[in-house]
């Protein structure tokens, strides 16, 4: 991967500066940044269609060589099974050594080229894909009929798609290879169109749903996660049914202030009823690379003790792919909020390293630790039912969801998990709007007036000093 990089940086970079230099540009002349953004693509096909050559004749070149290596090896094989005539001036089995270890050299080399070539034809294939530029035709002037007015005529948009067809869309230079971006569901063409998700994103429509967190076997609730919901019209969006519009507008950052706001507030309301439990918020991994996102956090935190019970969940990849940087923000963060790990894509779980990042959460699916399927590398080292003794003993809390069946809940047991959550215990339900809001704050009652010392008539005194 990191050859494929290598050879396609400058492809990168050629198309970074263009779009730095073409983006102010097509704002005063669209139809030459068109003209131009043409040639740009033409020429990159014509570099890569040079480059696809040369890698073709260095492949023939390669296929030439590893013939006559394999001719080599026929001669040697015959050579031993022929009656021995006279001692060879090497021995059959050094020679096959040799021959065997160039060709698993070649092999590799000829991996490394298809895995160029691929990407090269990936590259032509998506150059010839892509839909021409739209250039914004500019106002044009016509006379008045009566000849002694000019008024402006401004050329009609460009057809919008049908209401449910999202079009495609633009191009843009690719993320940073740290940034993960989850994958986008298929959209079908009864989902509702972006605008409209927008325009409810926009209209204050995110609701917050609050699903239980469960002891077992005793199923009694030690905390909460806090899930955005969108509502628009009659029906009611769940996550997959609008994050990838608003990550496609990067909007995704926006609803996490949203929902941290909230979630305070509701952390504060359960410490006033006098709850223990916790309040637990998931990310989205694109807010990490927002600047001062982080800085965000521990403004909404503070140093109020009430909100000491609220945690913060991010996928398992960020946490392994986190920067200097945002491991000193959230450092800055433990003792005022709560870290944990979740969406997980193995098992390997490193309880002392997961102790060091100040993670006292770890939230796996049923599906990926009841049903593992075939992947060797989703399984963990220890055997599953020691994976929540093991994070018990680093004090970090073992969560299985999305438990989806009662049947599920006896081989939960079975493997000693102490936290479960899920649609068999209690789904997801609103939170009531008078939680929501803040409540005034009382004022303390004004101190009473200070009588100060008793006044008593001067015969009063003289009585009682005689």
């Amino acid at each position: 991967m990191a050859r494929v990089s290598g050879r396609n940086a400058g492809l990168w970079t050629a198309g970074l500066l263009g779009t730095v230099i073409l983006g102010p540009f097509a704002v005063f002349s669209p139809t030459w940044t068109a003209v131009a953004v043409a040639a740009g693509g033409l020429t990159l096909a014509g570099v890569s269609q040079v480059r696809l050559s040369r890698l073709s004749t260095r492949c023939e070149k390669l296929s030439q060589e590893v013939d006559v290596l394999s001719r080599r090896l026929l001669k040697l094989e015959e050579a031993g099974t022929a009656p021995i005539a006279a001692p060879p001036p090497l021995p059959i089995e050094t020679e096959v050594h040799e021959l065997t270890v160039e060709i698993g050299l070649l092999s590799g080399i000829v991996q490394d080229l298809s895995a160029v070539v691929r990407s090269q034809d990936g590259e032509i294939a998506r150059l010839r894909a892509a839909p021409p530029p739209v250039v914004s035709s500019p106002p044009t002037r016509a006379a008045d009929p009566t000849g002694n007015a000019v008024q402006t005529v401004i050329a009609p948009p460009p057809p919008m798609p049908p209401r449910g067809v999202e079009a495609p869309p633009p191009m843009a230079p690719p993320p940073a290879p740290l940034r993960p971006i989850p994958p986008r569901p298929v959209v079908s063409v009864d989902s509702p169109s972006d605008s409209a998700i927008l325009t409810a994103f926009e209209a204050g429509q995110v609701e917050v749903y609050l699903q239980p967190v469960i002891t077992l076997p005793q199923r009694k609730v030690v905390a909460y996660e806090a899930l955005a919901r969108l509502r628009l019209d009659d029906l009611t969006l769940e996550p997959p049914q609008f994050l990838p519009t608003l990550e496609r507008h990067g909007r995704t950052t926006e609803l996490d202030r949203r929902m941290l706001t909230r979630a305070g507030t509701i952390v504060r309301h359960l410490g006033r009823r006098g709850s223990d439990a916790r309040l637990l918020y998931s990310l989205s991994p694109l807010s990490l690379f927002e600047p001062g996102f982080l800085k965000d956090i521990a403004r909404i935190a503070g140093d109020d003790q009430a909100q000491t019970g609220l945690d913060i969940a991010l996928p398992q990849a960020s946490w392994r792919g986190l920067d200097s940087g945002q491991l000193g923000l959230l450092s800055a963060l433990r003792g005022r909020v709560g870290f944990c790990l979740d969406r997980p894509t193995d098992l390997r779980f490193d309880a002392r390293e997961l102790a060091a990042h100040g993670i006292g959460q770890v939230k796996v699916p049923a599906g990926l630790l009841l049903r593992p399927g075939t992947g060797i590398a989703a399984l963990s080292d220890l055997a599953v039912e020691d994976l929540a003794p093991a994070l018990a003993r680093a004090r970090i809390r073992f969560v299985v969801t999305d438990v989806a069946s009662e049947a599920d809940v006896p081989d939960l047991l079975d493997l000693n998990i102490p936290y479960a959550q899920g649609t068999a215990f209690a789904p997801a339900r609103p939170v009531r709007g008078e939680i929501l809001t803040e409540p005034p704050q009382e004022t303390p009652p004004p101190p009473e007036d200070d009588p100060g010392p008793e006044r008593r008539p001067f015969r009063s005194l003289l009585r009682r000093a005689g």
